[in-house]
């Protein structure tokens, strides 16, 4: 199966928005039965005027800042910073003097987690060990691939 790359930013944007957006271009990334994944780009003084949407929602700023606003609250964001936009909440975003990047990650429907029974995600090492040096080529590994070793004093992998 071949990689599936999607292109995004300068070149690939489209105006992007509900109805009173003005100075946002985006381009979808993905889009499916569980959510969406969009890029957008604001433009000095751009804005999305506040809406609601039966989606939990990630405004996650990737380049530059500017505002953003979840029912009455506003605030300051930056790049390195995610926003939740809740189900059914109205939200808004918009810059001033700078422009903003971000990354959208709509989930489809209301956050259910305490529903499901769903814990918070980790991530996990698998071990993996290279090949004995004895099995090592000049200019790289002969053989190649990685290697799970297996302790059967521990009972799990090494």
């Amino acid at each position: 199966m071949p990689i599936e790359i999607r292109r995004f930013g300068v070149g690939h944007r489209r105006s992007e928005g509900p109805p009173g957006t003005e100075g946002v271009s985006g381009q979808p990334i993905h889009n499916d039965a569980r959510g969406a994944l969009t890029e957008l780009a604001f433009a000095r003084g751009a804005r999305i005027e506040p809406h609601a949407n039966p989606n939990t929602t990630w405004l996650v700023v990737i380049e530059g800042g500017g505002w953003v606003g979840v029912g009455d609250e506003r605030t300051r964001v930056a790049a390195g910073e995610a926003v939740l936009w809740p189900a059914d909440v109205p939200h808004a975003a918009w810059t001033e003097h700078s422009e903003m990047r971000a990354i959208v990650v709509e989930l489809a429907g209301p956050d259910d987690s305490a529903l499901r029974g769903v814990l918070e995600g980790r991530a996990t090492v698998t071990e993996t060990a290279l090949p004995d040096p004895v099995e090592r080529g000049i200019g790289g590994l002969v053989g190649g691939g990685h290697q799970t070793r297996h302790d059967p004093e521990a009972g799990e992998p090494a």
